[in-house]
């Protein structure tokens, strides 16, 4: 990975945390923006670059999904995701249920 001179392995993980914060914060729609959003202010600052590289990918998948996957529990088996979706649910204290 290239930094530009002067920057540390630090700097860039910052700025790759606030450039997915940022994103988890404006996904197009309002219910998602908060609740993806809230997840991310919690939980990315513990994020290693892999996970935010990770979370970054999550956010590609469009708005639709992701709202069916949080908001009814179903969907998402077996996916790169199963596991993010499920902390996104619990986080915001949505009902698993048993698949």
């Amino acid at each position: 990975m290239l930094t530009q001179p002067g920057l540390t392995m630090t700097d860039d993980l910052e700025a790759k945390r606030r450039r997915a914060s940022y994103r988890a914060h404006h996904r197009g729609t309002k219910e998602m923006d908060v609740l993806v959003g809230r997840y991310a202010d919690d939980r990315l600052a513990s994020y290693t670059v892999e996970q935010i590289e990770r979370f970054e990918r999550f956010l590609t998948i469009p708005d639709p999904s992701l709202q069916q996957w949080i908001f009814s529990g179903q969907g998402y088996d077996g996916i790169e995701f199963e596991d993010l979706v499920n902390d996104i649910r619990a986080f915001h204290g949505l009902q698993t249920e048993a698949r």
